[in-house]
């Protein structure tokens, strides 16, 4: 935590839910094989595997969630696919602290009941950043660690 050069932070979330989401999108594709020859086709086996593309590619996007520190901003990303990413610039985050996140909130990318975004892969632990003009709950299984950095880092540029 001494050393605040970019990339002093860097955490990777990984979660078995897409594990789900793999079994589904094979389970379709393999559905749509089994009913290609079946009325009414080629509709049903064309929708079938459609949806299970989708959830294969959806699976690949949500199958880890990394929070890593970039100098003067903070990356989350949902990955290995690079489909969904976001940067928080320092300058506008106003404070932060750890928090959790409601069941009714669940997982993925979305706008929570509470006001503000989530960013949540797994479990209910998460890290509040209150920016400027929004929220934004960054779901974490390492929450401490990284509102501790962000707090330094923020208190570092306060200073300078």
């Amino acid at each position: 935590m001494d050393d605040l050069n970019p990339g002093a932070y860097r955490h990777t979330q990984r979660a078995p839910l897409c594990l789900l989401v793999y079994g589904v999108g094979i389970a379709l594709l393999v559905a749509a094989w089994l009913t290609r020859n079946e009325p009414p086709q080629p509709f049903t086996s064309i929708l079938l595997a459609s949806v299970g593309a989708v959830m294969l590619v959806l699976a690949s996007a949500f199958h880890h969630l990394t929070v890593e520190d970039e100098g003067d901003r903070i990356t989350i990303r949902f990955g290995p696919l690079p489909l969904f990413r976001r940067s928080v610039q320092l300058k506008d985050i106003t404070s932060v602290e750890v928090g959790r996140t409601t069941l009714l909130e669940g997982w993925g990318i979305h706008m929570s009941f509470r006001g503000g975004w989530v960013w949540n892969l797994w479990g209910r632990d998460c890290v509040v950043l209150r920016l400027q003009k929004s929220l934004l709950r960054v779901g974490t299984d390492d929450a401490e660690n990284l509102a501790s950095f962000i707090d330094h880092r923020l208190r570092r540029k306060s200073d300078e």
